[in-house]
């Protein structure tokens, strides 16, 4: 403001609506604009049957009716062209309101990642690092060569042992193969006394008494 609006009382800058309350009113004004919408359809039917009405009796009536018709379908033009240019300010708005909530989301994150990171020097976090994997490799030493067998080295032929495994392998295939490798508790049990001799049948005569005296009928 210059020295002479200062000295004379100029008048002070306003500050202007925000972004929500500029939406607001657009959305305010389409509900008015709506509501007129409506009320100038009921208008235009109205005139329709009062010219219906006064057709043939009243002709000067019902030319009138048309006229008023007329003016009102005029202004429910307007009216949808205002609400075409007010929906699409509105979107607009609504658009760069939320642009406006995004950047300041993404303003704020890189402002929290930038003090996470204030503390941090990258060249110490390669260092940590590498003494990290050092460590790491130590450690694996250390256990390489506790699990190494010194005092018992391992001299024992892992071939010699894999071929007398094939042979008891087979030597068993064989016992199955001519059933020598036959369940125990299958067998019969062994009695504990000696068989008592069977009684020996009296011999029959050759001829029973009945039997002879037939024959001697018979000769």
């Amino acid at each position: 403001m210059s020295f002479l609006g200062k000295l004379f009382g100029g008048k002070k800058e306003e500050k202007g609506p925000t972004t929500h309350e500029a939406i607001q009113k657009l959305r305010e004004t389409e509900e008015l604009l709506t509501k007129k919408q409506e009320f100038l359809e009921r208008k235009i039917q109205l005139e329709i049957q009062t010219a219906r009405k006064n057709g043939t009796k009243n002709k000067r009536a019902a030319i009138a009716a048309l006229k008023r018709k007329k003016r009102y379908e005029k202004q429910l033009n307007q009216i949808d062209n205002t609400l075409t240019q007010i929906e699409a300010q509105r979107e607009a708005l609504e658009g760069a309101n939320t642009n406006t909530q995004v950047l300041n989301t993404m303003k704020e994150a890189a402002l929290a990642m930038k003090l996470a990171h204030k503390d941090i020097d990258v060249d110490k976090v390669h260092d940590i690092m590498d003494d990290i994997a050092e460590q790491h490799d130590i450690s694996r030493e250390i256990t390489d060569a506790i699990s190494n067998n010194v005092a018992f080295p391992n001299d024992v032929d892992e071939d010699e042992l894999e071929k007398e495994l094939e042979e008891l392998e087979q030597e068993e295939l064989d016992k199955e193969m001519i059933g020598i490798n036959v369940p125990a508790d299958s067998l019969p049990d062994v009695p504990a006394t000696e068989p008592v001799a069977a009684k020996s049948k009296p011999a029959k005569t050759d001829e029973e008494p009945e039997f002879a005296l037939l024959k001697s009928w018979a000769t």
